[in-house]
């Protein structure tokens, strides 16, 4: 079994991200951040995302009355604007079909929301190359708990010692290593501006057409 992760792992989402924020932050009166910021800050869910943005940094908290006026805005946006400017990675194509054709058991484990998660992979043509996709609010927790990781073992039935999550930051290794299972992580996604070997994954790669050495290898 197989679970990848999504933004910043199949799919390059923060052209449309980096729109809505900089779109929400005008509607608010307020300094646009650029799509170079926001690029530092996705990864753990749009709420995270929207406070980033209004406090310009990766930590910190916004004026309570000041994210409840800029959250509904930018859930709003991003409904409009979830894959205008998304594009999948290099590769991307090609490694789902090796693993599909190898036979592999495929899920999809992200933190986007699912009003957001199934148009976008629907739209960039990735939704049927999965048998389960977890959003960040399908369950009660999200990553880097690992309880998506072991929702989805236990789904297909598989062992977690068997299974292997491909992913792009901190929050996939965390995740990974607390369900029990490898960990592949992608060279370009979005880790804050830290480079994800720092995390320690099993192993990084620039695309996903290495997986079919990097599997046989294992084999």
């Amino acid at each position: 079994m197989i679970l990848i992760d999504v933004d910043g792992t199949l799919v390059d989402s923060v052209p449309d991200l980096a729109f809505c924020a900089d779109e929400m932050m005008r509607q608010l009166g307020m300094p646009v951040r650029g799509e170079e910021r926001v690029r530092e800050w996705v990864g753990n869910g749009v709420e995270r995302l929207v406070r980033r943005a209004l406090v310009g940094q990766l930590d910190g908290e916004p004026d309570d009355a000041l994210f409840e006026r800029a959250y509904p805005l930018y859930l709003s946006l991003y409904a409009e604007n979830t894959s205008k400017r998304s594009r999948l990675y290099p590769g991307v194509r090609e490694g789902l079909d090796y693993l599909k054709a190898a036979r592999y058991q495929l899920g999809c484990v992200t933190n986007k929301a699912g009003q957001f998660t199934e148009p976008l992979l629907k739209t960039l043509g990735l939704y049927d190359d999965f048998s389960i996709v977890i959003s960040g609010d399908t369950l009660e927790k999200k990553k880097p708990d690992p309880l998506p990781l072991l929702h989805a073992a236990q789904f297909f039935g598989t062992d977690p010692s068997d299974a292997l999550m491909i992913g792009d930051s901190v929050s996939d290794v965390k995740a990974a290593r607390a369900a029990g299972f490898q960990i592949v992580c992608m060279s370009y996604g979005y880790n804050h501006g830290v480079d994800i070997r720092d995390a320690e994954p099993n192993a990084v790669i620039d695309s996903m057409i290495e997986l079919r050495s990097l599997l046989e290898q294992a084999a």
